[in-house]
Parts: structure tokens; sequence; C-alpha cells
């Protein structure tokens, strides 16, 4: 993972640094240790803050988004038992609501991202011309910036640019591509525990 700028506050770093460093999914992350010096209740599990310190939708999962929202529901003031009876009808609707609102939790992000990346790899020309390898090669560059889940964005950054540079895309031919495709997803899934492909 790349090096957590030393301007920033770490604590809101830590959480992520760990995702990925001990293999773990983010939605295993521990939610106390991004919030160590907060007064209030630690996170549910497997939220992850930004760069902010705030909750990140697109990091967090749908189970971990709806655990964050019922907490806070639970933590306002006010509450009262008739408040809360009401509440499981009010999640349902407001979580239906939010879902067609808000961008899609990492899972789904995730397998998104991973459909997009396979076609690209399989619609790869067979012998690609050096043009057609600097267009991926910069699509690539700018895909590991702009990925909306920072915490992958940064970590597939740092898988291309592994100082022996074997994980520097391969762009020659259509096979090369796939296979490093494959390669970048079977590392992700490593990282994440899952089986790989």
């Amino acid at each position: 993972m790349a090096e957590v700028p030393n301007e920033l506050p770490n604590a809101q770093y830590k959480s992520a640094r760990n995702i990925f460093a001990q293999q773990f999914p983010a939605a295993a992350s521990s939610s106390k240790q991004a919030r160590d010096d907060d007064s209030k209740a630690p996170l549910p599990k497997g939220v992850v803050l930004d760069k902010d310190g705030k909750p990140c939708r697109t990091c967090t999962s749908v189970a971990s988004w709806k655990a964050l929202t019922r907490q806070a529901k639970a933590e306002t003031p006010g509450n009262t038992t008739k408040t809360t009876t009401s509440t499981p009808a009010l999640a349902t609707s407001s979580s239906n609501e939010t879902s067609a609102e808000c961008p899609p939790d990492v899972e789904q992000l995730g397998r998104s991202t991973w459909t997009l990346l396979h076609s690209m790899a399989a619609t790869y020309p067979e012998k690609a011309n050096t043009e057609h390898q600097d267009n991926m090669r910069g699509f690539l560059k700018f895909f590991s910036k702009l990925y909306p889940c920072w915490v992958c964005a940064e970590d597939f950054q740092t898988w291309m640019a592994h100082p022996s540079g074997k994980n520097q895309p391969r762009l020659e031919s259509r096979k090369e591509f796939g296979w490093w495709m494959c390669e970048a997803h079977n590392e992700v899934n490593r990282k994440l525990g899952k089986k790989e492909t």
C-alpha cells in the first residue's frame, strides 16, 4: 500500500493500511482502530473511512453501511421506544431509497469493475500496436488513480509499481494482457481471502 503522507492524521489510515497488509477484506477492517481518539461509539465492523475521516460509502459494504445507519439512528438524541419500534419500517424504505441514490458498495463496485476490466482484456487486439498499448497503459494509470474506493486505488497503484517491475501491465498482445489481468484479479482475491480464478 502507498505510504501515508506525514502531514495527514494517521488514525484515519490505520484501518485502511491494515486491510491489504494483513490480507483482510475491506469489510473486516477494524473501526475501533480508525477512531482511537474519538469519544463516540466505535463504527460498526467493516466501515472504511475516507481520507477526510468520514465513512466512505464506496469502500464500505451495504451490510456495514446499514449497520452504520442503524447505529446513527439509535444514537440520535430524543429517540424513544415508540420511534425505535417504527424504525424497521423506516429502515426498509430508506435503505431502498439509499440504494438507488448512493454509489454502489465495495462489493458491487468490485464485481462491476472486474467485469469491465476482463471485457477490455478479452477484446484487446491480438497484437497491439504502440498507440493501443500507450492508450491502455494510460487508462490503467488513470484508472488506478481515479477508482472510487481510495483504498483499492492506492493498493492497485502500489501493486503495479512493484520495484521488480513484475506487475507492470503486459500489453503486447491479448494473451499477455489477459494473463496480466488474471494475475491482478487473483492478487486482489488473495488479499480479500477469496478463491483465486
